[in-house]
Order: C-alpha cells, then sequence, then structure tokens
C-alpha cells in the first residue's frame, strides 16, 4: 500500500470510532451512466442524497454508509476514482 493510503488509512482510524458510519460525497457528471456506477458502490441507496449544480453539468452525490473499518472506506474511494470524471471529496 502506497504511503498516501496509509496516511489516509492512519486519519481515519484516529478520527473514527468502528464499525461506524462514514459521510462520502462525490461530484459526478450529469451522466446516467457514471452515477448509477457510483451509486453501485453503495450497499442501499435509501441513504444517498443529490444536489445538481447551477449549470447542470454535474451531480453532488451524498451517502451515509455503515463502513466496517478504514479498509472498507478507503476501497469505495478506490472504485469511485477508476471512473473517469468523479471526483472525491
Amino acid at each position: 500500500m502506497d504511503e498516501a493510503l496509509e496516511n489516509a488509512k492512519s486519519i481515519l482510524w484516529a478520527q473514527q470510532k468502528w464499525p461506524g458510519v462514514y459521510f462520502f460525497k462525490f461530484i459526478v457528471p450529469n451522466d446516467k451512466v457514471k452515477l448509477d456506477q457510483v451509486r453501485k458502490l453503495f450497499q442501499s441507496e435509501e441513504e444517498i442524497t443529490y444536489r445538481t449544480s447551477k449549470d447542470i453539468k454535474f451531480i453532488s452525490l451524498s451517502c451515509k454508509q455503515e463502513m466496517k473499518n478504514p479498509d472498507e472506506v478507503l476501497a469505495v474511494y478506490q472504485k469511485a476514482g477508476e471512473i473517469e470524471g468523479v471526483i472525491s471529496l
């Protein structure tokens, strides 16, 4: 694992209780396929909220999800990073 991931993992262990609810936020191009790909990263769509940018080019996707540990959180971010145009916040 590279140094950046190790640092992120250490921060997550220090700043949150595990297992616990983690808040994810992504900026997704307004593209149904890409939005569906990000939605599939989560176990349930019940906790997902959406907000469209003023120019309707992007959608902000936020989700609260129960996660077992920082490895699960980082796995979601890594998968999201593989989707072209998605910005992780």
